[in-house]
């Protein structure tokens, strides 16, 4: 069973052994969330679609706005949660830790999104088509079965676990160098993937095998599957445990259970992305007012939705109104899923509580979130807009993985040479293998922002140029 003193770590991946001897006011997980803050990759984030394409006339969530917003819910949803923990748990000699709650969740939240490519979750799909049935499928055979697994699910989230603890030429050990419960916390699915199945979801790619194990062990999580042979080594060279021993099979199970606080990341996620993927529709007429407030009015019944229709005839303006409703929405969900950790946290720990918290809350919310979720499938996700930047995003983004990696598989040919100039020096096009370097141009692409993206495609096929 998973332990909070265990589970709340202030070591920073890749500097176990160092101390950190800064008279400084913020604690760790306060220098994690400043850190992200103040990152190349996480700015890039407010180029990146969310789901309607960038810019536009009306303002619409991009990934740097969605994330700041769920991190802001998140923390609530922490500082909530520690409340509850700390009467719960009175008189440990841990219990200070729980205070941290707050600045964990939120740090994680800012980075829950930073390893998807651009052009919203198009861009994952484009990734994964042209490696299963598009010309990507001539790499098959040039790579191991799980690191072609990681290829064909490519996932965001995976994506991101890479970003924040690889090490990129230049930079230092551990990548971000990011506390370990920050790091855990945005693992929604802790598994290779090998153990996807037919969904393109998983915790971390087969270059990441032994930063994950390295998490594991040193926070304890809980293995919940054990499953055929383990991955011993990577690449020939031994995995080893934060005690430098060799893992071995009965040490290592496969899958593991989620570390808790990544319950709350995802919670935070959900509530944000549903309530304000419906605003944002409201902003482009894609639903009018109407429509619009009676979703969000669904989520209250009985005498609370009549004292929220009084309130909304002091709020004149239409939006002004909108907002309102949204905030409260928000609010109830934050409860909701609070009380929901809170009831499940022995299971949680435990390892046997595997289901999102937006799925426990009660009657009216749930019924509500679904009904939320049916008119976003189809009247904002499938709009013309949408599926217009989907189109576009797919074409550009096969076209860049097609040229880049036959650029650094061939580095010696003159038009390689050209498009290898592209690339900055920190991305490893030079690394021994064919799924290193694949995995470099995917740090590459995956890095890009909408707009840089479409600059690059432009000028390789000659549509844009340089003013002369």
């Amino acid at each position: 069973m998973m332990n909070w003193d265990q589970l709340l770590s202030s070591v920073r991946f890749g500097q176990e052994s160092l101390e950190s001897h800064q008279q400084s006011s913020r604690t760790e997980f306060q220098r994690d969330y400043d850190r992200l803050i103040f990152s190349p990759s996480f700015r890039r984030l407010q180029n990146k679609t969310q789901v309607f394409p960038l810019p536009g006339a009306v303002f619409v969530h991009n990934r740097l706005t969605h994330s700041l917003e769920v991190a802001s819910v998140g923390r609530s949803l922490a500082t909530a949660v520690c409340i509850s923990l700390k009467e719960k748990y009175a008189g440990q000699t841990w219990i200070d830790k729980l205070e941290s709650l707050d600045d964990i969740v939120a740090a994680a939240c800012l980075a829950h999104d930073m390893g998807n490519p651009p052009f919203g979750h198009s861009g994952e799909r484009a990734i994964i088509s042209f490696f299963r049935e598009g010309e990507g499928r001539r790499f098959q055979e040039m790579v191991t079965a799980q690191q072609w697994t990681d290829l064909t699910h490519f996932d965001g989230n995976a994506n991101a676990f890479r970003l924040l603890t690889h090490k990129y030429i230049g930079h230092r050990e551990g990548g971000f160098a990011l506390t370990y419960s920050t790091l855990a916390s945005i693992i929604k699915y802790p598994y290779a993937s090998t153990f996807a199945g037919h969904k393109p979801k998983f915790g971390y790619f087969h270059s990441e095998t032994e930063a994950f194990y390295r998490l594991v062990d040193r926070l304890g999580l809980e293995p919940i599957k054990v499953q055929g042979e383990l991955p011993l080594s990577v690449d020939g060279v031994p995995l080893h445990n934060i005690s430098g021993e060799e893992i071995f099979p009965h040490q290592a199970p496969q899958r593991f259970a989620r570390y808790p606080l990544c319950f709350l990341v995802e919670a935070a996620d959900d509530i944000c992305y549903q309530i304000m993927d419906i605003e944002d529709a409201h902003n482009l007429k894609l639903l009018s007012t109407a429509e619009t407030q009676e979703l969000l009015l669904g989520f209250f019944d009985g005498e609370q939705r009549e004292r929220i229709e009084r309130g909304l005839k002091y709020v004149p303006d239409i939006n002004e109104q909108i907002g309102y409703l949204r905030s409260r929405v928000i609010g109830t969900l934050v409860y909701e899923c609070t009380q929901a950790f809170l009831l499940h946290e022995e299971e949680i720990l435990q390892g046997t509580f595997q289901k999102p918290l937006i799925n426990c809350v009660s009657e009216v919310p749930a019924r509500a979130y679904a009904h939320c979720s049916e008119v976003a499938f189809s009247r904002i996700y499938n709009s013309s807009d949408v599926v217009d930047i989907e189109v576009a995003g797919y074409q550009i983004i096969t076209t860049l993985l097609d040229k880049m990696i036959n650029a650094v598989l061939n580095p010696d040919r003159a038009y390689s040479r050209l498009l290898l100039d592209r690339i900055p020096l920190q991305y490893e096009t030079r690394v021994e293998g064919v799924y290193p370097r694949i995995m470099a141009v995917l740090d590459y692409i995956s890095g890009m922002t909408d707009v840089y993206a479409l600059d690059l495609y432009r000028k390789i096929f000659g549509m844009s140029l340089p003013s002369l």
